[in-house]
């Protein structure tokens, strides 16, 4: 979800200080863990997220409360949402789990997460998302949207300079000379999270779109392919804006995502940030620009490509309330409740029986899904999980670690994950 993506880690854990608990003490009740702060779920005349709105269903038809529990990060040195949600899913803490997809794919290995293929709502979810939070042959987690990452460009400044919308890395290259030799000093604004976005779409744009994206997997689960191999453009590709000077590598390590580059963003003096579809419809974030928006694809070798990540609502395989945890989720997933969380955050749902439009901005990235063209940022098919240590590997190339060290530690995570 938007939210949980704003907040996405890679990370292990204890105790962290700013753990919000908001239990209600009924008998019949199922603790939820989440990275957004609540209000009081028995509220009346409050506005909710559309995630509280389906809550709301599910209380109401099953007869339990949902008790919240939140955790922010509060800055860079925090502990991160996911390492607090590995601890607390580990120690049994919370009966369901919003968890970004590299969370979910180490719990699921784990065994800590339980099999919520038998949920009526699992029947009616896209391909993509089942594959995406199977693990062992489980489905692990599911999601109350599909989140999907773009460019957001700042049009009019790229109508000023007479530059068309880029289709390819060099277009994309081109693009950033003209802003930089024009005075803009820094032509995209990064944070800590997202630049991995930019690799994922150059490594995978071939394997998700070629025909061949089951063999191709199975080359690299086997070890006959390497990620390394496939990662290597990407990385020179963010190894030359750093050189450039497109991207600031220093501001983007101490950064979280929207706080760091989006008031450079909003103020016209970098025409260029990634960030997810959610944040195109919310006005905290970029959902009110004074200038035209527009929201594509990243530069890849097959045009624009859309990355697309799927978090999920996942239960405790030992959790107290197993049962009515599930019943929740069964609930909060369906195409009833599905409809209205899409209606409300306007998003993509992860049901294939549930279409929302999207605001005018978002179409060129929307088009591109629709026609199925996108790579996936998280795979659980993949033995080598692939959101969360992309980005972590991304941080030691802003740190000054070289391509091939990045591409060396790929190798050891393989090699590891083969034995």
């Amino acid at each position: 979800m938007g939210a949980l993506a704003l907040l996405a880690a890679c990370g292990g854990l204890v105790e962290p200080k700013n753990l919000v608990s908001q239990s209600q003490g009924e008998e019949r009740e199922v603790v939820l863990f989440s990275p957004m702060e609540k209000t009081d779920p028995d509220a009346e005349n409050v506005a909710r997220m559309a995630s509280d709105l389906t809550v709301a269903m599910a209380q109401e038809a099953l007869g339990v409360t949902v008790a919240y529990t939140t955790y922010t990060a509060e800055d860079h040195e925090d502990k991160t949402y996911d390492q607090v949600a590995l601890d607390r899913a580990r120690h049994n803490m919370d009966d369901v789990y919003l968890l970004n997809p590299d969370t979910i794919q180490i719990l699921g290995a784990e065994g800590k997460l339980m099999d919520l293929s038998g949920l009526d709502s699992a029947k009616n979810l896209r391909e993509v998302v089942r594959v995406a939070n199977t693990v062992d042959g489980k489905l692990v987690a599911i999601p109350q949207e599909v989140v999907a990452y773009g460019l957001f460009v700042n049009q009019d400044l790229f109508q000023k300079y007479h530059l068309e919308l880029p289709k390819t890395p060099e277009e994309f290259l081109e693009c950033c000379r003209v802003f930089k030799e024009n005075g803009i000093e820094t032509p995209v604004g990064a944070n800590r999270w997202w630049l991995e976005t930019f690799v994922l779409a150059q490594a995978y744009a071939d394997l998700y779109n070629g025909g061949n994206t089951e063999a191709e997997i199975a080359a690299l689960n086997s070890g006959e392919a390497r990620y390394s191999d496939y990662m290597r453009p990407g990385f020179e590709f963010l190894q030359t804006m750093m050189d450039r000077g497109y991207i600031d590598p220093e501001k983007a390590l101490v950064s979280e995502a929207i706080e760091g580059e989006g008031e450079d963003f909003l103020s016209q003096k970098t025409p260029i940030v990634m960030a997810y579809w959610g944040a195109a419809n919310t006005e905290s974030a970029y959902g009110k620009t004074s200038f035209e928006m527009t929201v594509i694809g990243f530069p890849s070798s097959r045009g624009q490509m859309p990355v697309m990540s799927v978090t999920g609502l996942a239960v405790g395989a030992e959790a107290r309330h197993r049962e009515d945890a599930a019943q929740v989720v069964n609930i909060m997933t369906s195409d009833q409740a599905l409809q209205l969380y899409a209606e409300t955050n306007r998003v993509i749902s992860p049901s294939e029986n549930v279409k929302v439009d999207c605001v005018p901005a978002l179409q060129p990235l929307n088009d591109r899904i629709e026609e199925g063209v996108y790579v996936l940022g998280s795979n659980a098919s993949m033995k080598v999980e692939q959101w969360g240590n992309t980005c972590l590997i991304v941080r030691r190339l802003l740190e000054g670690a070289t391509v091939d060290e990045c591409m060396a530690e790929f190798d050891r995570l393989q090699d590891q994950a083969l034995k």
